[in-house]
């Protein structure tokens, strides 16, 4: 899915046509969870009536118009068709707070109020924002498709990949206690995560690393799909996206995200295989593979891990954790845990540099890629390698999550760094920022690739799954 940038230029005009009949059909959607929590007649207070059908109408015109926006907005940027239901996840994520937790209350003569228990209380509003916005965006592809935009259906070879992937990535992570309930079922839905996600992302070629960011964002979004609105519909149970209902199928989630960057990473590897072994052409072959990563970059890995690792210290030691981190070879005394630490931080380095070498082309993608790849080692090995290895029982739940809160921090503090570090000394033997020669000049224009293409909205995406867990858990967080 590409945004064409030819030689026809997408009038601006119709974008904002097609974001206002896009920005309908969000607003429906939403208008309809909106309707089921009772909170019309909030809206309607805002031209001093508690009517539910003027509440409605209110919320249609803020709709149209927002929508509208968002179309002026990614035509004007080019944003590529295939990344726009993340921007318009974003989107809808930044109207959640500008709207619902600022403009609203304005609006209403009320205080703002910025809280965790505010939010909390607004958790049906931000899901609410987010398929609004993932509406928007599919919904304006479709109207612009005779605008300049171009959607081409995958083969049914990447929908196979794409479901042999997802259905891998479920049964390893079923087995998880507290994972889901029901095997059978997790496989289905593996089947149907790992099928649509060429169906939304297209047969493109892709790094591994990228791909993980991907499938762990496209796995979040399985989460409140899957758990939080179609299953409590189908057994007639209403939407679950109260704070209550969400916090109870908390525990699902890392199987979740897991899954979807198990698929991604699936989907992107058999595509990688298949492409070697029926494409002749090694020319159009465009994923570089591991080997031609030099020892350099395996340094940089190490050292900004370890960098990173400094950082992650101090949140180990003021939690208490590094006993827990020296169970993994059989002690329990800090110092050891301190250096199996820097030894684990090192390697999860040494991996970065190998899938996100040559992706980071300022600081702030660096700290980007950084920040979501420690959130997925988060996920990965603080929720799951680390109790297995430790002795531990592995077992996922809200009580779970909230307890290992204070380690999200640090992974995302480890990934900050990692991701900056090692931006620095790529850098400094690879200053991208120059076009001196057509390499630099290929590497400007990949960097401008990056920025229009998802992976910003992937990285605020990552951030905002973070900022919701501390929602969700409300009322079960360590006190501090």
């Amino acid at each position: 899915m590409t945004i064409t940038a030819g030689a026809k230029q997408v009038s601006h005009t119709r974008a904002v046509i097609s974001g206002g009949v896009a920005g309908v059909a969000g607003g429906l959607i939403f208008g309809a969870s909106m309707a089921e929590f009772g909170a019309l007649p909030t809206i309607a207070s805002i031209v001093h009536t508690d009517s539910a059908v003027a509440g409605f109408v209110v919320h249609m015109l803020f709709a149209v118009v927002i929508g509208a926006a968002f179309g002026l907005l990614v035509v004007r940027l080019r944003i590529r068709v295939r990344e726009m239901l993340f921007w318009g996840m974003v989107y809808g994520t930044i109207w959640w707070f500008l709207g619902a937790q600022t403009l609203l209350p304005l609006l209403r003569g009320m205080p703002v109020d910025w809280s965790v228990g505010a939010a909390a209380a607004l958790l049906p509003s931000l899901v609410g924002h987010l398929f609004y916005g993932a509406t928007v965006a599919a919904v304006f592809v479709l109207m612009q498709r005779e605008g300049g935009v171009t959607w081409q259906a995958p083969s049914a070879g990447a929908v196979g990949r794409g479901a042999l992937a997802g259905a891998a990535s479920a049964a390893v992570w079923g087995q998880v206690p507290g994972s889901r309930d029901g095997f059978p079922l997790w496989l289905i839905i593996g089947l149907a995560v790992g099928a649509c996600y060429p169906l939304i992302f297209s047969d493109l070629p892709e790094r591994t690393g990228p791909a993980l960011t991907r499938g762990t964002v496209y796995g979040f979004g399985a989460w409140v799909v899957v758990d939080l609105t179609l299953e409590p519909l189908v057994r007639g149970a209403g939407l679950a996206w109260s704070r209550t209902d969400a916090a109870s199928l908390a525990g699902h989630l890392p199987a979740y995200l897991l899954l979807g960057a198990g698929t991604a990473a699936g989907y992107t590897w058999l595509g990688q295989w298949m492409r070697g072994l029926f494409l002749d052409d090694v020319r159009k072959i465009e994923v570089e593979p591991p080997g031609a990563r030099g020892p350099r970059a395996t340094a940089y890995g190490a050292l900004a891990g370890l960098v990173g690792g400094a950082l992650f210290t101090v949140v180990l030691t003021l939690v208490g954790a590094l006993p827990r981190v020296a169970r993994i070879v059989g002690a329990h005394s800090s110092s050891v845990g301190l250096v199996v630490h820097f030894v684990v931080a090192a390697v999860i380095g040494v991996s970065y540099a190998v899938l996100f070498r040559r992706l980071s082309f300022d600081i702030l993608s660096g700290v980007g890629w950084g920040v979501s790849y420690g959130f997925f080692w988060w996920v990965l090995g603080d929720l799951t390698l680390l109790p297995l290895l430790s002795g531990g029982a592995l077992h996922w739940d809200a009580g779970d999550l909230a307890t290992e809160f204070p380690s999200l921090v640090g992974h995302l503090a480890y990934g900050a760094a990692l991701g900056a570090v090692y931006y620095l000394l790529e850098a400094g033997i690879n200053p991208w920022w120059l076009t001196r020669s057509d390499i630099e000049a290929a590497r400007v224009a990949a960097r401008r690739e990056q920025v229009l293409g998802g992976a910003p909205a992937m990285w605020v995406l990552i951030v905002m799954i973070a900022l919701t867990l501390p929602v969700l858990l409300d009322g079960t967080l360590p006190a501090p």
